[in-house]
Formats: structure tokens, C-alpha cells, sequence
């Protein structure tokens, strides 16, 4: 990254050296240091909106990652990362899928935690109105949906100031809405339609190649994640998806190497596009 006076600097392993724990536990001299690093990128730690100014502490967050310098080349291929909620978040757990991602030249997305917690909120009221379950836990459910909805409603508001370079969220009913081109919401038991659904809001979000990544004897996420990849495929022709078994027995390389051929993919697809656009 570069800083304010032009030079090359890597501004994290300079924070991570000086800010090894909490800042206000720090001497004043370090204190100092720590308020350099961050001068560079416009952050002021003397004046850093509260949490109880929750809008204004997102419009605070936003702008200064939307004013990190950004590197003048095409931008790289784009892969996310789906499936069960341990493999899919935990670095161990899929093998540094992350890493292995960026390390190959492409540009990871992982998916929001809080949609998995809205999905569990939302599967309750599908069941009130299709299955004839409690009305008064689909009611709590729906009031509880609606006060993290307003909360994740300022972030999508600052992303649209950013023109496109992060990704808004959608309403959890969207997200069910569009599942249902391609199985019921019925299908909640692990994961269920919410995989399949992730999948296709990063295919519309302009993400086509994807890690479905799953525990080899979660059978919900074979169903609701590999099951539906032929179906995806046929309405998502650019979709690139694959499914990769993580378990402890399982080969580490051929996890990769089912993983550099879906991203070589990736690459010629994304050189083809970058082609035309010049022609």
C-alpha cells in the first residue's frame, strides 16, 4: 500500500509489529506510533465516531476502505467460498482455501456470517406458512429479522457510495425467493436451500467460480450444495462450481489440484471476456 508521502509501505505487518494488543493499554509512546501507522490511511484514534453513533461509525468504517489506494490493472478473476459454516470460515478446516485462492491470482469472496443466522430466523416462518407450525415463532422470528435487517440497512447505504466495490446484501426472503428456481425451502436441515442460494446470489453478483466447500458425511450439504450444481449450470451457463470434500482423511492434494483446475478455468474465461471488451 502506499502511504501519504508516495512510499511503498505494508501498512499490516507495520501494525501487527507495534499494536499487539488492546491500544488503550499502550504508553503514550506507543500510542504515538500506532496513530502514525494509521495518519497514513486518514484514521484518527482520538477521534473515532462511538458504536452508539452506529450510523455514523459505518459511514466512518466504509470511507476509509473506499479511500485505499487501489492497484491500476484489470481486476483479478473472482472466487467465493460457500457451503457448510465450520469448513466454509475456518482456515484449518478447508485447508486455507483463502490462501490458496489469492496465491493462484484471483480474488476470494466469502460470503457474510449473519445471513447463516438470518436463514435459521427465516426457516421457522416458512414452516408457519407452509407446514402449519407456531404462528407466534414465526412472529418472534420475523421481528427478530427485521432489527438485523435495520441494522445491515446503513452498511448497504454506504456500499452505494462506493460505486461497486463491495458487494450489498440482500433481505433473507430475497435469498429464499431466489432458491426457489431451483429447490424448495422446505430443505432446511444443515445448510440446506441457504447453500444453494449463496450460490446464486455470487453468480449474480458477478462470482461465477465457486469452492462448494463440505464435510464429506454432511449428507444435507451434498443434497443442497453438489446435488444442485447440474441445475445451476443448466440456468447459469458461466457458472464454474466445485464441490470439494474436506475430512480429515481426505487428500490435501487433490483438494488443490481440484481447486488450480477450476481457477485455470477461471483465468482463460476471464482473459476471453478481458479480450472482447478491448476488441
Amino acid at each position: 500500500m502506499f502511504n501519504k508521502n508516495g512510499d511503498f509501505d505494508d501498512l499490516t505487518e507495520t501494525y501487527d509489529k507495534i499494536m499487539p494488543g488492546n491500544y488503550y493499554d499502550r504508553t503514550p509512546e506507543q500510542k504515538k506510533k500506532i496513530r502514525d501507522v494509521l495518519a497514513d490511511i486518514g484514521v484518527d484514534l482520538e477521534d473515532i465516531p462511538t458504536i452508539r453513533n452506529y450510523k455514523k461509525f459505518v459511514d466512518f468504517v466504509v470511507d476509509k476502505f473506499d479511500k485505499l489506494p487501489l492497484r491500476d490493472i484489470p481486476r483479478k478473476p473472482r472466487v467465493g467460498v460457500v457451503g457448510e459454516i465450520l469448513v466454509k470460515f475456518h482456515p484449518d478446516a478447508n485447508n486455507n482455501a483463502i490462501n490458496v485462492i489469492e496465491q493462484e491470482g484471483c480474488e476470494a469472496v466469502l460470503p457474510g456470517v449473519l445471513d447463516f443466522f438470518l436463514y435459521c430466523a427465516y426457516n421457522p416462518i416458512w414452516a408457519s406458512q407452509n407446514l402449519g407450525r407456531s404462528k407466534k415463532t414465526a412472529f418472534i422470528n420475523r421481528q427478530a429479522i427485521n432489527a438485523l435487517e435495520a441494522f445491515r440497512k446503513p452498511i448497504n447505504e454506504a456500499f452505494k457510495r462506493t460505486g461497486g466495490k463491495f458487494m450489498l446484501s440482500e433481505r433473507i426472503e430475497e435469498l429464499a425467493q431466489k432458491s426457489s428456481s431451483v429447490l424448495s425451502c422446505g430443505n432446511f436441515c444443515g445448510e440446506g436451500w441457504f447453500l444453494t442460494a449463496e450460490m446464486i446470489e455470487l453468480i449474480q453478483d458477478g462470482v461465477p467460480n465457486i469452492i462448494c466447500a463440505q464435510p464429506f458425511a454432511c449428507l444435507p450439504n451434498h443434497v443442497t450444495g453438489k446435488g444442485m450444481i447440474k441445475e445451476l449450470r443448466r440456468q447459469y451457463p458461466m457458472s464454474n462450481i466445485i464441490p470439494i470434500d474436506y475430512d480429515p482423511g481426505a487428500s490435501e492434494a487433490n483438494q488443490l489440484n481440484r481447486i488450480k483446475l477450476m481457477i485455470s478455468t477461471a483465468h482463460a474465461v476471464h482473459q476471453s471476456h478481458h479480450e472482447k471488451k478491448e476488441k
